[in-house]
């Protein structure tokens, strides 16, 4: 079943540079794409033309909103099949209820009206939050450096084998027909840090020996899994979409060495933990970091996405 891009529009430039990167996203992997504005009408702020169609004036506003999005995406991507919706509820409920049946949600990372001077907004949060698949933020701002192009960088956590955001990572760099790179960050224990200074040496290259070998045993699993992927699929093998994988081990605070692997890249991909509370996911301080100042879209992908 061919899921569809899902993106978020509300109006905003924001909006729009979600929309042409989900138009982009569609084509590269030959999806539909499936374009949303959802909205309370009470919300609008002042944008109330009058009509007298005997159709409120916000929902015809909505509605030329999502064929002027519809339309921009048919003139710069004419190959992507294109449908929009007008949904008058909640967006973050709207868009939950859109990602059971998405292969990614698309939105920008400043919104409209009373969130607008937000860096991130709070329907991006609360939809990173409790979306069902990968949910793709782009930022308000452009990159200080250009991005090389199909480098997708991935944050490799704690846990053993492969989690989902690092085969989503994967086949982001697949489609783009590019590289890989795995960053794994590490610390020092609080506790080493402030007794027995001599040995630090010792201890700096034990944990960085550990973090290595973790790395090493989570790329050599994903590596098998693509190539059974493959072998499933039965792709031809003629080097097309193999992607060259990176390794990078350094020491520091996670979300700061994400945050520098990820200036050049087109991508940064991090996970995301299923919480058994209603809030749904947990997002840590690592998400909330490169959500809010990522130089690049972000994917944060469930660990219980199965792809």
């Amino acid at each position: 079943m061919r899921l569809p891009v899902v993106v978020g529009v509300d109006g905003s430039d924001g909006s729009l540079r979600a929309l042409d990167w989900a138009a982009a996203e569609a084509a590269r992997t030959r999806l539909p794409l499936r374009v949303v504005h959802a909205s309370l009408w009470e919300h609008y702020e002042g944008l109330r033309p009058t009509v007298d169609a005997g159709v409120p004036g916000e929902q015809l506003l909505a509605e030329h909103l999502v064929a002027s999005a519809r339309d921009r995406v048919r003139d710069l991507r004419p190959e992507v099949s294109v449908v929009a919706d007008v949904q008058p509820e909640d967006p973050v409920a709207a868009l939950v209820r859109e990602s059971h049946e998405a292969s990614l949600v698309v939105l920008g990372s400043r919104g409209r009206g009373r969130i607008a001077g937000m860096l991130l907004g709070s329907v991006g949060l609360a939809l990173a939050g409790r979306s069902h698949c990968p949910v793709v933020v782009i930022p308000a701002r452009q990159p200080g450096t250009p991005a090389s192009p199909g480098r997708v960088v991935v944050g490799i956590s704690d846990a053993a084998g492969p989690s989902p955001a690092t085969v989503f990572a994967l086949a982001q760099a697949a489609s783009r027909q590019g590289e890989l790179t795995a960053v794994r960050a590490w610390r020092r224990p609080a506790h080493e840090l402030l007794s027995h200074p001599p040995l630090g040496g010792s201890s700096f290259s034990t944990h960085r020996r550990q973090a290595e070998e973790h790395l090493g045993e989570v790329l050599k699993a994903l590596e098998t899994l693509e190539a059974r992927r493959k072998r499933d699929t039965q792709e031809v093998q003629d080097g097309s979409g193999t992607v060259v994988i990176h390794r990078s081990v350094a020491q520091g605070p996670a979300h700061e060495v994400l945050l520098e692997a990820a200036e050049t890249a087109e991508l940064l991909v991090v996970g995301a933990r299923r919480s058994s509370g209603w809030h749904g996911l947990q997002l840590g301080t690592v998400n909330h970091a490169v959500l809010h100042h990522s130089p690049c879209p972000v994917a944060v992908v469930p660990d219980t996405y199965q792809g």
